[in-house]
């Protein structure tokens, strides 16, 4: 978690900030950066469509891994490899002295069919980058690629994190943001502040949205069992029908969630799957219902975590049936720091244009880089991905997502603004 001896520290940067007035990269660094995205885009592009054609599962990022080390070498950064088993770190230092600043990216693919009829479409049957993990690499490698060119200007070090297991680790393992914490990603040389983004297909290319405070929601999956009594269908009074039941625990858990959250704070809770009952003319004597709950606080997750249970038991009580809640506590809401989002907000707007950049309501989507946000300041955006003209693409988690690669060098470019003018902030600070 965020020390209070770290909320003190962006307060002096803040006041630093508002005595000097905003600072950001320099012309003539921002013209050598749009020199050298010019110079290698294409190739960058070439990698992203390599790694779209070859994805990997959850901590299965055996290859990719190797990929993304072997790039990080060529340019000279140092890198670790194994870090949460597939991970990869590549330390770029700067030619001035300064603290460290992260940018991640995420590694991992999801078992979806692709469905896009790309030249470059998925080689792994089963396996897509439908969640944009090959575009989020190839921006972070493309970022790195370009400021090791940069290095003497860079006050400070550079850290670039690539991290497997967003999607989630597959059952009974550890794995992702959590486990590449534990294993010292944030140490050696430790981290001021972490910088991450992911692609928005809401949002035209070009663009940007930010949120400052709460971003993306928490998310939690619970497990409801059911117990009623077995019956023969024609004679539904000897038994105690857990479809029934079910039935009015999922519209009860909707209707009264509807009439009881805040709007200022909010919860979706959905039911994802049902499962129950043997033949069509017996009696279901179990159900069990499985689901998610999307909070942004935790005053809202304790609450529906015994709104679940009171429902539950208000129904199955008076049937004389019962009920078992298992409610099981996952990722945390992703959080940018209010005071870092002040510092590195004006660095995103000259980066992408004054006008592209919005603020937005928090997304109830849910994302593990809040394992980073927890425990150091972080600044997370959601970049455009959708086609100029077009009204509607594919979302998230799709067979036919397909984000434009434009997005790319935009991307590398607002990285790069954030990543240098995060590192001049915490500089003016020391001074």
């Amino acid at each position: 978690m965020i020390t209070p001896s770290q909320r003190c520290r962006f307060f002096i940067i803040l006041m630093l900030v508002c005595t000097f007035g905003a600072w950001g990269v320099d012309k003539t660094t921002a013209y050598l950066i749009d020199e050298e995205i010019s110079r290698h885009i294409q190739e960058i592009i070439k990698l992203r469509r390599f790694l779209h054609m070859n994805p990997e599962l959850s901590q299965r990022e055996f290859e990719t891994s190797k990929l993304v080390a072997s790039q990080l070498l060529s340019m000279g950064l140092e890198v670790k490899t194994g870090t949460a088993k597939t991970g990869v770190t590549g330390l770029l230092r700067g030619g001035q002295p300064g603290v460290t600043i992260a940018l991640r990216a995420d590694l991992d693919a999801l078992p979806i069919q692709e469905a896009t009829a790309l030249p470059y479409q998925s080689l792994n049957p089963g396996v897509m980058h439908a969640c944009g993990h090959d575009i989020h690499t190839a921006i972070a490698l493309g970022t790195a690629q370009v400021l090791v060119r940069l290095k003497d200007r860079i006050r400070g070090n550079i850290k670039f994190i690539f991290q497997p297991g967003e999607e989630g680790p597959p059952a009974g393992e550890e794995g992702g943001a959590a486990l590449m914490i534990k294993e010292g990603v944030l140490d050696d040389p430790p981290v001021w502040a972490v910088i991450a983004l992911h692609v928005w297909p809401d949002v035209p290319v070009g663009r940007a949205i930010f949120t400052s405070g709460p971003a993306l929601a928490g998310a939690d999956g619970f497990e409801i069992l059911l117990k009623g009594r077995g019956a023969h269908g024609a004679r539904p009074y000897e038994g105690i029908d857990a479809i029934v039941l079910a039935s009015q625990v999922v519209l009860a858990i909707h209707s009264t969630l509807s009439r009881t959250n805040r709007p200022d704070d909010p919860a979706v809770v959905s039911i994802g799957k049902i499962q129950g009952g043997v033949r069509s003319n017996i009696i279901a004597d179990e159900v069990r219902l499985s689901g998610t709950a999307r909070t942004l606080s935790e005053v809202n997750r304790t609450r529906i975590e015994r709104l679940l249970y009171d429902i539950s038991d208000g129904i199955t009580k008076p049937l004389g049936a019962q009920f078992e809640l298992h409610y099981n506590r996952g990722t945390l809401p992703v959080y940018n720091h209010p005071d870092l989002a002040d510092i590195l907000l004006p660095s995103l707007r000259s980066a992408l244009g004054k006008n592209n950049v919005s603020p937005h309501p928090p997304q109830m989507v849910a994302e593990d880089f809040s394992e980073f946000s927890q425990r150091v300041p972080g600044f997370y955006f959601l970049l455009g991905v959708r086609p100029a003209g077009a009204q509607a693409v594919p979302p998230l988690h799709s067979p036919g997502f397909n984000p434009d690669e434009k997005s790319i060098a935009v991307g590398i470019k607002a990285a790069a603004h954030l990543l240098l003018d995060g590192l001049a902030t915490q500089h003016r600070m020391k001074d």
